[in-house]
């Protein structure tokens, strides 16, 4: 081989390197679950990363939305961050565990109080239970208010549809449910 298409190649195996490098960063430029997927009727545990705070400031509060069917949700308490559980009427009853209706529960959870600079990222975790009454093979979203020293960026989105450049602009984390795991006989 000669040595110009030795370089060639060499310069075109770099390239592909740098795009792919690239490419995760943006990816997570947003919030987003860790586990993207859990099964109907089981537990789950969320784990909300925040890659970044809010042009350049500090991210002080994160607030989520708990969606319809995922129920007993038990917050992750964070030193120096204050917590608040806002409760309410699920839109129905949610089976749970031996025979248990549930009819009420978290709705929304807000850390608030800590700081998370720009340059760094953080976790914000919960427990919970995906109720068997949810339809397998559909996404459901935990929609975040992120509030930082200065601004906000609301990962709310939660429409399937694409902007004109092929991305969302904000959207929301989202989780697959899959089917309820089949117990061994």
């Amino acid at each position: 081989m000669t040595n110009t298409r030795w370089r060639g190649r060499m310069s075109s195996c770099a390239l592909v390197a740098v795009i792919a490098l690239a490419f995760p960063a943006v990816s997570f430029a947003h919030i987003t679950l860790e586990r993207r997927e859990a099964a109907v009727g089981s537990f789950y545990k969320a784990v909300l990363s925040v890659p970044h705070g809010c042009d350049g400031t500090a991210t002080v509060k994160i607030s989520v939305q708990i969606p319809d069917g995922v129920v007993a949700v038990k917050p992750m308490v964070k030193p120096g961050w204050t917590l608040d559980v806002k409760r309410g009427d699920y839109a129905k009853p949610y089976s749970y565990l031996h025979d248990a209706k549930l009819t009420q529960g978290p709705k929304e959870i807000t850390w608030s109080g800590g700081n998370i600079p720009d340059a760094y990222y953080d976790e914000f975790v919960m427990q919970a239970f995906i109720a068997g009454e949810l339809a397998p093979n559909t996404t459901i979203h935990f929609p975040v208010v992120q509030t930082c020293e200065k601004g906000e960026h609301r990962w709310t989105e939660t429409s399937p549809a694409p902007k004109t450049d092929g991305k969302h602009d904000e959207p929301a984390p989202a989780l697959m449910l899959l089917p309820a795991a089949t117990k061994a006989h």
